[in-house]
């Protein structure tokens, strides 16, 4: 039994996933030393070589998941040319991971401002300071960039940078994976299919 009272076996005969994804996280968020939300992400660059970096969840609901980032950075630019990725959660305390494939989009300025706006100050700041995935001269000059904006925002609300904001993967197939004995693991994946999803169980 998980601490959400779920069988182990029970998830393959779920009806739609994002009930048991909240499940999943939930359990997650009881058992993991920290992070539970990370997730792999996944995109390619405009040669179709793909990339791949740890990122943190910051919201999922039937709409998709929706992670955030400067989008003048490496995984901006490439899901900017593309507007498709895929991402993994792997919880290794529960040996259970789940993979996420679809089409991206851009959150409103509203869903953005209001995350923003929830971050840390010196997060806010450092949204500003930093040219993500550019090259860097020295640490000097990161903390030199991070001084001059927090003097230039002493006081009063620091905006959110044009090129800061929030993407939305919205899944075609949300695949779940359960470790077994002896690698016959349980995999069942959700396929998108209108407003419905079909369900199937995979060999491991």
């Amino acid at each position: 039994m998980t601490e959400t009272g779920l069988k182990i076996g029970d998830f393959t005969e779920a009806a739609e996933p994002y009930r048991l994804f909240a499940q999943w996280l939930e359990d997650a968020t009881a058992s993991e030393p920290n992070d539970p939300n990370a997730l792999a992400l996944a995109t390619v660059d405009a040669d179709g070589l793909p990339d791949v970096r740890m990122v943190l969840l910051k919201g999922f609901d039937e709409r998709g998941f929706v992670f955030y980032t400067n989008f003048e950075s490496a995984k901006g630019r490439e899901i900017l040319g593309s507007m498709k990725a895929a991402m993994c959660f792997h919880w290794k305390s529960l040996r259970r991971q789940v993979r996420v494939r679809g089409p991206v989009e851009q959150v409103s300025d509203a869903e953005a401002d209001e995350y923003y706006a929830s971050r840390a100050r010196g997060s806010r700041i450092g949204a500003w300071a930093s040219k993500q995935s550019r090259p860097l001269e020295s640490r000097f000059a990161l903390e030199k960039a991070v001084a001059e904006y927090t003097a230039r925002h002493a006081v009063g609300e620091i905006p959110r940078p044009p090129y800061w904001s929030g993407f939305r993967i919205i899944p075609q197939s949300i695949e779940f994976w359960h470790d077994r004995p002896f690698r016959l693991h349980d995999r069942v994946v959700f396929t998108r299919n209108g407003e419905a999803w079909d369900r199937t169980r995979l060999y491991p």
